[in-house]
């Protein structure tokens, strides 16, 4: 009896089994189920979505005047006066009172050369001068001296108290006297020539600006010899090389086909290379009445309407010859993007910004064009990369693909 209730007691091995089973398959379709919502989540997500391949453009800053530029055209800053200093004469430098960058007025004496010779030559010459002029008193003296015996002669003469041989002697000597007196007035410009002409010879070792300028150059040093040809071996000709900064332009080629763009006094937008982010306004100065044969190009010369400092010579320019002026308020540069990386999304306008392998959906404001640009007033900045042409299937945090050019 009591072996029969154990018998009883026995689990059934089998129902467990059935049980284990049953309990093992639901959560594997538990978990293929959370496995589709979590791939559809992250498909619709962008996450396991394939990397889109998206062309991109760059936000950048636009000048206003881009909008009516008829023609844009390269060249370089010229000095319309410019001289290379030299000497007249030959010799050793002896002094040198300037330096590169230095502002000289007309005049200014910028160097020297040795000039013991001529200076000697000078004070020599005005000696002659000193001595010509006490010979031209004496003669003078001789002269009134001359001319009062010859009257008193004349007189006694008429009287009959002297001989007319007394006659004829007092007026010889009185004209002998008017003749030295002559040759000594003669003698006197003669020497004050020569003593202009030692000036000169002095003058022309002193090596001076011939007008108001700033020094570009120095060619030569204390102790170089400078020659007016610079033929001799070693010699400097030019000592210093000087340029009008007033009267800085900017020389450019442009092509004869475009010719008919370009107008004396047309308004004109510079851009100097040592300064991308300046514009300098400009105007045409002059066409160059004659053509290049070899280029096809006519030189037109663009002044500038203001002086700035920065500005040098030679440096590299790039000239816009505009339709009209530019007008108050067109002279800073705006935030620019391309039209067709705008889209709309919801009611509002939006760019999608590059991240990395990912785009971030912008809402954006948009100004005014300028030309075919867009003014962007918020949501990016200048530099930023968008996405050109989105399309309707891009969303935000979209992985992309940029093809390499």
């Amino acid at each position: 009896m009591a072996h029969e209730d154990l018998d009883q007691l026995k689990i059934d091995k089998t129902a467990i089994a059935s049980h284990t089973g049953t309990s093992r398959y639901r959560r594997y379709w538990i978990a293929g189920i959370v496995l589709v919502i979590l791939a559809t989540g992250l498909f619709f997500s962008g996450v396991l979505r394939p990397a889109a391949t998206v062309e991109i453009v760059s936000v950048q800053q636009t000048y206003p005047s881009q909008g009516f530029t008829l023609l844009n055209a390269s060249g370089y800053v010229v000095a319309q006066r410019k001289a290379a200093v030299a000497s007249k004469a030959t010799g050793r430098l002896v002094w040198l009172g300037v330096e590169e960058g230095n502002i000289v007025r007309q005049g200014e004496v910028l160097a020297r050369i040795e000039n013991a010779d001529v200076l000697a030559g000078q004070d020599q010459a005005a000696a002659n001068l000193n001595s010509i002029r006490t010979t031209l008193d004496q003669t003078r003296a001789e002269l009134h001296d001359a001319e009062l015996s010859f009257k008193r002669i004349k007189v006694l003469l008429a009287e009959g108290i002297v001989s007319s041989s007394d006659f004829d002697t007092a007026q010889a000597r009185y004209r002998k006297a008017g003749a030295a007196v002559a040759g000594a007035e003669a003698n006197i410009r003669a020497a004050s020539a020569a003593l202009d002409a030692a000036k000169v010879a002095v003058e022309f070792t002193y090596i001076r600006a011939p007008f108001d300028a700033v020094v570009l150059t120095k060619n030569a040093d204390v102790g170089d010899i400078v020659t007016p040809l610079g033929a001799a071996a070693d010699a400097k000709a030019a000592v210093v090389t000087i340029a009008d900064m007033a009267s800085l332009q900017v020389e450019v080629d442009v092509s004869e086909s475009n010719l008919e763009k370009v107008r004396v006094g047309q308004p004109c937008e510079i851009q100097l290379d040592a300064f991308p982010d300046l514009r300098f306004r400009g105007v045409v100065h002059m066409v160059v009445p004659t053509a290049d044969r070899s280029k096809a190009t006519v030189l037109v010369k663009v002044k500038f309407v203001d002086f700035d400092k920065r500005i040098l010579p030679e440096m590299s320019a790039k000239v816009a010859f505009l339709s009209r002026s530019v007008a108050k308020g067109e002279e800073q540069p705006r935030t620019t993007i391309n039209p067709d990386a705008v889209v709309e999304r919801n009611g509002r306008k939006v760019v999608f910004l590059v991240k990395d392998t990912r785009v971030v959906e912008i809402p954006v404001k948009l100004g005014t064009k300028v030309g075919e640009l867009e003014e962007v007033t918020s949501g990016v900045k200048a530099g930023d990369s968008v996405v050109l042409n989105p399309g309707d299937k891009l969303r935000d945090g979209s992985r992309i693909s940029i093809p390499e050019k």
